[in-house]
């Protein structure tokens, strides 16, 4: 483990190093911010908007004491949904989808000695493949984040408006009371640490594949739980230098 976690800085210490062009190395980050972010809408805009609907119909369902005010659905849906959702299951769910994706992507490069060509033309490999895979992360999980806690939050207005649960001036109400701006720089903080941990940890595991294909799929598979882990103990820590 300790092993592991000293080859994982290493690692990242050779990977913001210089880039030898940077013309190369902004075509690289823009292919790896359609690959890694552009690509990932879908699923996120799908999860959210089901997921926002979700957590309105249960809060509507569960709005048994007489003494909570009806725009409690609004809030409790907007705090669920910014706190913890969009930054953090969001990020869960595209541990699975990019992470799997970089670590297959570099072990298959690793296991066919293509890195092995890179450096013998004298690239740096872990510049030219990894820097450009983490950054374009960084820069395009906040863009993510943002579009899924729009997205949850018009999920839970469909469901509660087609259910008739409540109607929308209550729903926007509740979403506007207490609300403070801080709650999404605290959301859109965890997205960029969730986004490095995940790329970071897949490449990793990825770059040090050895063997065949079964092989490079035991490292994705390697590189998903690790990240994943890595973003629960990631979330609980900034919640309690953030919130508490």
């Amino acid at each position: 483990m300790l092993r592991n976690i000293g080859k994982y800085v290493q690692m990242l210490w050779i990977v913001f190093s210089r880039p030898e062009k940077w013309s190369v190395f902004r075509v690289r980050l823009f292919e790896e911010i359609q690959r890694i972010g552009i690509n990932s809408i879908p699923i996120i805009g799908v999860m959210s908007l089901f997921m926002g609907g979700v957590i309105a119909l249960q809060t509507a369902a569960n709005m048994d004491s007489p003494l909570l005010p009806d725009y409690t659905i609004g809030y409790i849906t907007r705090s669920s949904t910014i706190l913890e959702f969009s930054p953090t299951i969001m990020s869960l769910i595209l541990a699975g989808k990019v992470g799997s994706n970089v670590a297959s992507e570099i072990g298959t490069m690793k296991t066919t000695e293509q890195i092995d060509a890179l450096e013998i033309m004298g690239v740096n490999s872990l510049t030219y493949l990894v820097m450009p895979k983490i950054l374009g992360a960084v820069f395009f999980f906040p863009v993510l984040i943002v579009f899924s806690m729009g997205l949850s939050l018009v999920g839970g207005w469909l469901s509660l408006i087609m259910s008739g649960l409540a109607s929308t001036e209550i729903y926007t109400l509740g979403i506007r009371t207490d609300f403070e701006m801080g709650d999404i720089y605290y959301a859109l903080t965890k997205g960029v640490t969730f986004a490095f941990l995940i790329v970071s940890i897949s490449a990793f595991y990825g770059y040090y594949s050895k063997g065949g294909a079964v092989d490079v799929g035991k490292s994705a598979t390697k590189a998903v739980v690790t990240s994943s882990i890595a973003i629960l103990i990631a979330n609980f820590l900034l919640t309690q230098m953030i919130l508490l």
